[in-house]
């Protein structure tokens, strides 16, 4: 089985050009960067993916030991950019990703040029030993965890609006619903637990390109606190603090999104 083929790549944009690479979150496929990509396939070269297990992936690529870990789905983008042969790449990582990215830019440097982190977090539970604050309290992570596994179909109803915010446009709620949905129950579990339960603060100054960290107000799943948290320790990085709302800004707010990453790329 081809790389292309098991993360579905897509190729658009300019032929030749410098690529770009997007990467989408948890439970969501590369179809979320629809209103983003075309206003930069004049410049770029356009490389869209599904981790395996999500999207069209081939889901049959899908390892629980591989996938264990971040490392296995940074594994999928430094795939991707092997196959492709490509250097020197703009990744546009949306929430988990931007870890994900972090981590395959840690491991190949001269793979990547700079990281856009769209919502990022290195670590979602507070920790009250060091005073951080990720979000999210130890015994509420459990219990997300827990409904996710005891009703994934109800508690992807229930929580992807609340991920989503905008609740005066509710058809954004239902598409991150329906791509919750679509994602294997099993896979998504595994995902959420390596995502949710992770801690990459100690990865953050290791992150060897110049970065842009794009956060939203009103952010249930990563608050401002966090986003500034990244933007400190990141080696060489800007800040941009949206008027956009909820964790999805490429859907919610595209036009704002652009323009912040126009004036970064």
């Amino acid at each position: 089985m081809s790389i292309l083929t098991r993360n579905n790549v897509s190729l658009t944009g300019r032929e030749g050009g410098p690529a770009m690479v997007f990467a989408h979150g948890f439970g969501c496929d590369q179809s979320m960067w629809r209103y983003l990509m075309p206003a930069f396939s004049d410049r770029y070269r356009i490389v869209a993916f599904d981790y395996v297990g999500h999207g069209k992936s081939e889901l049959a690529a899908y390892d629980a030991d591989r996938y264990s870990s971040l490392s296995g789905y940074a594994r999928d983008v430094l795939d991707v950019l092997e196959e492709l042969d490509l250097n020197d790449v703009v990744f546009v990582g949306h929430s988990v990703s931007s870890m994900i990215g972090g981590l395959a830019s840690i491991e190949q440097p001269d793979r990547f040029k700079s990281l856009v982190m769209i919502g990022p977090s290195p670590r979602y539970l507070d920790d009250d030993s060091t005073g951080y604050v990720g979000g999210f309290r130890e015994e509420d992570l459990t219990g997300l965890l827990d409904s996710m596994e005891s009703n994934y179909l109800g508690w992807s109803s229930s929580m992807a609006p609340v991920i989503m915010g905008n609740g005066d446009r509710p058809e954004l709620g239902e598409e991150l619903t329906n791509s919750f949905c679509r994602t294997d129950p099993a896979i998504a579990q595994q995902f959420a637990r390596v995502t949710f339960l992770g801690d990459n603060r100690g990865d953050l100054a290791k992150m060897p390109v110049r970065s842009l960290v794009l956060q939203c107000t009103a952010d249930v799943i990563a608050p401002e606190v966090v986003g500034e948290y990244v933007h400190e320790h990141l080696p060489e990085s800007e800040y941009v603090l949206l008027s956009a709302t909820g964790h999805c800004p490429h859907l919610s707010a595209p036009a704002e999104t652009i323009s912040a990453m126009q004036g970064f790329c």
